[in-house]
């Protein structure tokens, strides 16, 4: 029996994950579970070791390692643009219960169509402030968020020694970029 017309799809480029997750008939969830796949494919292409919990009932998403560390982080994706930029929540389904510090150590959210990511540490969030709006490819509105695009090396450098060899993160921390704790760093991650 042939199966070749089966096959013949088979053949054709997987679509990749923004392709995917841009998708507006997909639903929410689904949405939500590409981006995470994403933020998998991201991180261990970083060098992060990368680890799912089993189920969904902690706060978090995924628990990265940097070799010194881990941390806790919750992914967030943006799929569509208003006037207003691409708003991140801070929030699970109950946008009363916002993330905590002891719940996640970074949110980080993806902005599905313009493949770009932000790195926030939760300690930006408070009771005051549940969500971030960024405008990854606007040229005259900047978030003041934009500090944060990218900023993989909050969670790759520790703040007592060096970074692993293997992380393929910018050197944006003083840690990576070969600085003493003196002197000013332009390109320094936020802390």
């Amino acid at each position: 029996m042939d199966n070749s017309s089966e096959r013949a799809d088979s053949s054709a480029p997987l679509p990749t994950s923004r392709q995917l997750s841009a998708n507006s008939r997909l639903p929410a969830k689904r949405r939500g579970e590409i981006a995470e796949a994403a933020f998998l494919l991201k991180a261990a292409s970083l060098g992060f070791s990368v680890a799912k919990p089993w189920g969904d009932s902690d706060r978090y998403d995924f628990i990265l390692d940097n070799g010194r560390r881990t941390w806790r982080v919750q992914v967030k994706s943006a799929h569509t643009s208003s006037l207003r930029g691409y708003t991140l929540h801070a929030c699970g389904k109950v946008q009363s219960r916002p993330y905590t510090a002891r719940e996640i150590d970074f949110l980080v959210g993806y902005v599905v169509p313009d493949d770009v990511w932000y790195v926030f540490p939760i300690s930006i969030f408070g009771s005051k402030r549940a969500a971030v709006t960024v405008f990854p490819s606007s040229r005259r509105r900047m978030s003041r968020f934009e500090i944060y695009r990218d900023a993989w090396c909050l969670m790759a450098c520790p703040n007592d020694g060096p970074c692993r060899d293997e992380l393929n993160v910018s050197p944006r921390c003083k840690h990576a970029a070969g600085l003493s704790g003196s002197g000013r760093n332009e390109t320094a991650c936020p802390k």
